[in-house]
């Protein structure tokens, strides 16, 4: 294992990491160390109350997730990331969201899957170290692993956790992507930052569903984007109104916070919209055999939901858009071939224009 001599050689290296992840792309990068025992009893309490839904994975590796130790032996360090994802020059969110013919994409998924193009960078990065000095025990990681990402940023001083749960940062808001390296060197933190959320409820309001139960806890079973991706099954239908044309995670927490004014768009070609899919036609996207799918969505994140919960997303949302007979044809048309749980979520759709006639 690579050691320092002093601590000024420590701090030196942690100047030069933040140096070199600039050149790689990383808007900033920090240093945190492995305690996280405060994050351990929230992610416990929050399980406890099934907050998590459907992602046993959550709970399923037991400590691993919280104690960076159990999961990659001899970490003592971890070096944290994060990168904007905000793509210029995309359709503005709430123009998409007050035209409900239109699909709501969340930013995030708009481009090249974030997983594929962080780990990469962070590859680089470790690749950089281990040149500068010498053999060192790493493991990268990009939201595939049981990694408590959010927790670890904050120890990293890349920002503080909003009351909706996501990352907040004064000078970049919160549309940006987290990665870690672990890391068996001795490095010294770089230090948590000032909570600046104070008295603003503002994403609590406006969360369509109410996910957001209390400041800092989102009650996933309720929260849209857990609806729309990591749910496999029927949405129940207590949620598909509020859903409206939200067909890919959801933004409004987001897009409401007043420390967004100072997000930064993003400079990576991998993040800018692929497919138009920053304010396509519901229709467009609904007539989609399963082979375009695949190939549209080559090397997308929204890959993953698989074509069932892309037509299920997509039924909901025409069953919230304005009466018009193209729409209830669209619907009719695609039954005979559709899934089980895709059909129920057609017969809904339908059915709601049923009732816009009545």
């Amino acid at each position: 294992m690579a050691k320092f001599t002093s601590h000024q050689a420590q701090a030196a290296f942690v100047r030069q990491l933040e140096e070199w992840g600039h050149e790689l792309g990383f808007q900033q990068l920090g240093v945190s160390n492995v305690d996280l025992s405060d994050a351990e009893s929230q992610l416990w309490n929050w399980i406890d109350q099934q907050h998590h839904g459907e992602m046993t994975w959550m709970s399923s590796h037991g400590l691993k997730r919280s104690r960076p130790d159990l999961l990659e032996p001899n970490t003592r360090s971890i070096i944290s990331v994060r990168m904007d994802y905000l793509p210029p020059q995309s359709a503005d969110a709430e123009m998409v969201l007050n035209h409900p013919e239109l699909g709501y994409i969340s930013r995030y998924a708009l481009g090249r899957d974030y997983h594929k193009v962080l780990k990469k960078r962070l590859q680089r990065l470790a690749n950089k170290i281990q040149h500068e000095i010498g053999e060192f025990g790493y493991r990268v990681f990009v939201d595939s692993a049981p990694v408590l990402e959010k927790p670890i940023a904050v120890k990293a001083g890349l920002g503080w956790v909003g009351k909706h749960s996501n990352i907040l940062n004064r000078d970049a808001g919160s549309w940006f992507f987290l990665g870690e390296i672990y890391t068996d060197l001795e490095l010294p933190e770089t230090g948590s930052v000032q909570e600046h959320c104070g008295s603003c409820t503002a994403c609590l309001d406006v969360c369509p569903t109410q996910a957001i139960v209390a400041p800092y806890d989102v009650d996933a079973r309720r929260c849209i984007s857990y609806l729309t991706i990591e749910l496999k099954g029927a949405i129940p239908i207590e949620f598909r109104k509020a859903m409206g044309n939200r067909i890919y995670g959801c933004d409004d927490c987001q897009l409401i916070c007043p420390w967004n004014r100072f997000a930064q768009e993003t400079v990576e070609n991998d993040y800018q919209v692929r497919n138009g899919l920053d304010s396509e036609q519901l229709l467009v996207l609904f007539s989609w055999s399963e082979a375009e799918f695949l190939e549209k969505m080559q090397g997308s994140p929204i890959r993953r939901i698989q074509f069932d919960r892309w037509q299920r997303n997509i039924a909901i949302a025409l069953g919230n858009a304005p009466y018009h007979p193209n729409i209830v044809k669209a619907l009719e048309s695609q039954q005979p071939n559709a899934s089980e749980m895709v059909v129920e979520h057609i017969n809904w759709a339908i059915r709601q224009h049923v009732e816009k006639l009545d």
